[in-house]
């Protein structure tokens, strides 16, 4: 049974084989194309069907029954650097680089909320919701790549009494993650890697809303969700270990961090306004912290104007990048003895394989009603271009089998997107 729900969860995320979406941390803005259009504010401003996922409170909202159906085209733009920073090979002196091949996803989204009189509401969605990875296998030097996917099914229930809505979506979570690279220039393997691995968990979501006079503040819950890829991440740092670099190696737990949220809107003559707050704890999730990020905070801001027959969106995401300065060693300070780099490595690690550094999204949506029943909703995200630059594992110029170059790495990451999603409401 068990082998039959991951089939029918990796048959249904084919669209995403390429993965590479990774905007606050590993995880998306926002899954629904309302939301997206309004900076991922979506705790304290309600966008219907949509809802269960965010906070399942304020799907509590909707009259009747309603059904989106949906989907993100994501594409990335992640490119690496290496450069000396002093040693056998003068400082500046570029020693490789690349552009990820992994420029391009589909990301699914399917919401249904229904109500079942003045007090009870219900919904049920299956929801893309976050993910990170590169393609450098045509690149030459390390030839990484790395695929992180995750998906969530929910059940979303919800009880409203004046003005006041609380709501539960159990979720079960699909995770894929699979890790190659190539070793050979350090010495090491030429094939460093297990094969995908997979893993089904349980989690909730918990949220609570309060609305009077046009104004909504909203309160959500994210459960840590324990997620274990056989052989992914001990098979990645075994050779690391064997080089003596780290002093075992990583268990292979990459849990999905819990995350809290305030979120607050108001609105008056067709104009809303929204604000959210939340924190994601990398730093208390298995397989993150051992890598080293930190917690985020992420700060949305929503606009939108809706009239009779259409609506405009505009919004502001800011998160503070995750991956931090693991330290470093260089030649001159610790010879080249393999014991010294531990933080070189996980800088390496981080900013090639899971580059999760994009902080500023600007986005702009819109919806467009064919009638009382049918709509459809457009968003578009740019993450501005971040460069992060941290030191990273020393190299081998003269091919002599020693480490005698200081090298840093440098990482550029910009994204698009483009979300559509239909509506039905009966």
């Amino acid at each position: 049974m068990t082998k039959t729900i991951k089939l029918a969860l990796a048959a249904s995320m084919v669209l995403g084989a390429t993965s590479a979406f990774a905007t606050n941390g590993s995880a998306l803005i926002a899954t629904g194309a309302k939301a997206r259009g309004m900076g991922g504010t979506d705790i304290g401003v309600s966008h219907g069907a949509e809802s269960a996922l965010a906070n399942p409170a304020l799907i509590t909202s909707v009259e009747g029954t309603e059904v989106q159906f949906g989907g993100t085209l994501f594409m990335p733009d992640v490119s690496y650097e290496m450069t000396s920073t002093g040693g056998n090979v003068p400082a500046g002196t570029s020693l490789g680089d690349g552009t990820s091949a992994a420029d391009m996803s589909m990301i699914p989204e399917v919401s249904l909320a229904s109500k079942i009189n003045d007090s009870f509401s219900w919904g049920i969605g299956m929801w893309g919701t976050a993910g990170m990875g590169v393609d450098y296998r045509d690149e030459g030097g390390m030839e990484m790549v790395t695929n992180l996917q995750l998906m969530q099914f929910g059940v979303a229930f919800a009880y409203n009494v004046a003005g006041f809505s609380v709501g539960a979506t159990p979720v079960l979570q699909y995770g894929a993650l699979d890790i190659n690279y190539n070793m050979s220039d350090m010495g090491g393997p030429a094939n460093v890697g297990a094969g995908i691995a997979q893993d089904l968990a349980l989690g909730v979501n918990l949220g609570a809303a309060y609305e009077i006079a046009g104004a909504t503040i909203g309160l959500s819950y994210k459960s840590q969700i324990d997620m274990e890829y056989k052989g992914q991440l001990s098979s990645a740092t075994q050779p690391f270990v064997d080089f003596g670099i780290f002093p075992q190696a990583m268990g292979d737990k990459l849990s999905t961090p819990a995350e809290i949220g305030l979120g607050a809107s108001y609105n008056i003559a067709g104009n809303t306004i929204a604000f959210d707050y939340k924190k994601i704890k990398w730093s208390d999730a298995e397989g993150y912290k051992d890598f080293g990020w930190d917690d985020q905070d992420v700060i949305a801001l929503g606009y939108e104007y809706a009239a009779d027959l259409w609506a405009l969106r505009a919004g502001y995401n800011h998160a503070n990048n995750p991956i931090s300065d693991a330290g470093a060693v260089t030649l001159a300070q610790g010879g080249a003895t393999p014991g010294n780099y531990a933080g070189n490595a996980l800088n390496m690690f981080n900013l090639m394989g899971f580059p999760a550094t994009v902080e500023d999204h600007i986005t702009l949506g819109g919806t467009y009603n064919f009638s009382k029943q049918t709509s459809v909703d457009l968003a578009y995200v740019y993450a501005l271009e971040s460069e992060t630059t941290l030191a990273s594992m020393p190299a081998d110029t003269t091919g002599n089998g020693n480490w005698d170059t200081n090298t840093e790495m440098s990482v550029k990451h910009s994204q698009q997107s483009v979300s559509v999603q239909l509506n039905y409401a009966f």
